[in-house]
């Protein structure tokens, strides 16, 4: 038999739209009637999934939704799922199936949409479920959490917990588009603002020396959670991170190299060891400075911009230290983020604010006196040695 072989390429083109806006349920307010009005059908249907935190703080968002849906000529399928909230969806909650249920229960198709309003695990596990019922059913998310707004709720990525690993299951799967709507914000804690302004330090550090100094500059007026500030934050922050996944050459991760999970290789054990008591962002905000002290103790980033680093998020009002760290393992937590990249070890570190560099290996041996050094400290008094 003659041997053979076929060259197959495939070459896919994702557009979506991003847009910030207030009021999104307004009946004014025409961004969610556009997005589904395109296809030609007489009304559009949507499942509709809310994240428990958002209805108890905004508990008259049921009856706008069907005002707007009745205004609009949007075929509500089923009264809005109302889901647990938090990294319990991701971890606990049988939100997979329940909605894999109700897609089949309701025959949604794939020209039918699901909408997500929730924070960043909600948005993750909910699209998910969007992704892989019927291999894709179109899927719109409303981000209400600032982390959610600036970085997990405008990517390529889904997913939920699964054998005590973060993110174990999951797919890189466009969302059809988002709405960030600021006036979700309002009624977030002061613990839930501040932990998304660890992902716009994040981005700043690996990518934009002049937002870095933007965020330093107006440090005291986001911690302080002014609105113009805020909305400045996040809106650049979305705007970095959309840019990254379009021109990385990698939007779907096929490599090793992650430079936006700088500072998450601890960040996403450190979670887990809290059993999720520490929020992703606070986090990553340990994992940054745990990073940036081993960037500086590699002489790869000077004192002072290090100091810098660290001033920048105290002021945020970030700590940097928290009980986990007295148990995290760096060797095993590094292999274990090795596994989760595909077999090569790839850790993003600094060379200077605003830019980075990949590395296939860590002196174990530091990064653990890094660490040790962070859990002895006190977080309002850390200083560089």
């Amino acid at each position: 038999m003659q041997e053979r072989s076929i060259n197959q390429q495939v070459t896919v083109s994702f557009n979506y739209p991003v847009l910030f806006t207030q009021d999104a349920f307004s009946i004014d307010n025409h961004h969610l009637a556009n997005l589904v009005s395109t296809d030609g059908r007489k009304s559009a249907r949507m499942l509709v999934v809310i994240d428990e935190n958002v209805f108890t703080h905004h508990p008259h968002m049921i009856t706008q939704l069907k005002c707007y849906a009745l205004a609009h000529k949007i075929d509500l399928v089923k009264k809005p799922l109302v889901v647990t909230g938090g990294e319990k969806i991701k971890t606990q909650d049988p939100v997979l199936e329940h909605i894999y249920q109700v897609v089949a229960d309701e025959k949604i198709d794939r020209h039918s949409y699901i909408l997500v309003i929730g924070g960043g695990a909600v948005v993750d596990a909910v699209g998910y479920a969007a992704a892989t019922a019927h291999r894709g059913i179109r899927l719109i998310r409303m981000p209400s959490t600032v982390l959610a707004q600036n970085d997990a709720g405008i990517g390529v990525k889904n997913g939920v917990n699964y054998l005590g690993r973060k993110n174990y299951l999951g797919c890189f799967t466009p969302p059809y588009a988002v709405i960030n709507d600021h006036n979700l914000l309002s009624t977030l804690s002061a613990r839930d603002k501040r932990a998304g302004m660890a992902e716009a330090v994040k981005v700043a550090l690996i990518k934009s020396p002049d937002f870095f100094n933007e965020l330093y500059t107006n440090r005291h007026a986001l911690a302080a959670f002014e609105d113009d500030a805020v909305q400045s934050m996040i809106y650049r922050c979305a705007e970095l991170h959309l840019d990254h996944i379009a021109n990385s050459g990698d939007p779907f991760e096929m490599g090793s190299a992650r430079p936006l999970d700088f500072g998450h290789w601890s960040a996403h054990k450190l979670e887990a060891l809290s059993e999720y008591r520490i929020r992703h962002g606070e986090a990553v905000a340990i994992g940054i400075a745990l990073d940036a002290l081993y960037s500086c103790r590699q002489g790869m980033i000077s004192e002072q911009q290090n100091n810098q680093i660290w001033q920048l998020l105290l002021d945020l009002g970030f700590e940097l230290t928290c009980p986990e760290l007295q148990t995290l393992d760096v060797t095993a937590s590094l292999e274990e983020f090795r596994e989760h990249l595909g077999g090569v070890l790839c850790i993003t570190l600094l060379t200077h604010i605003g830019a980075a560099i990949e590395v296939n290996q860590i002196d174990s041996q530091c990064m653990q006196a890094c660490a040790d050094f962070l859990s002895a400290s006190q977080a309002q008094k850390i200083q560089t040695p």
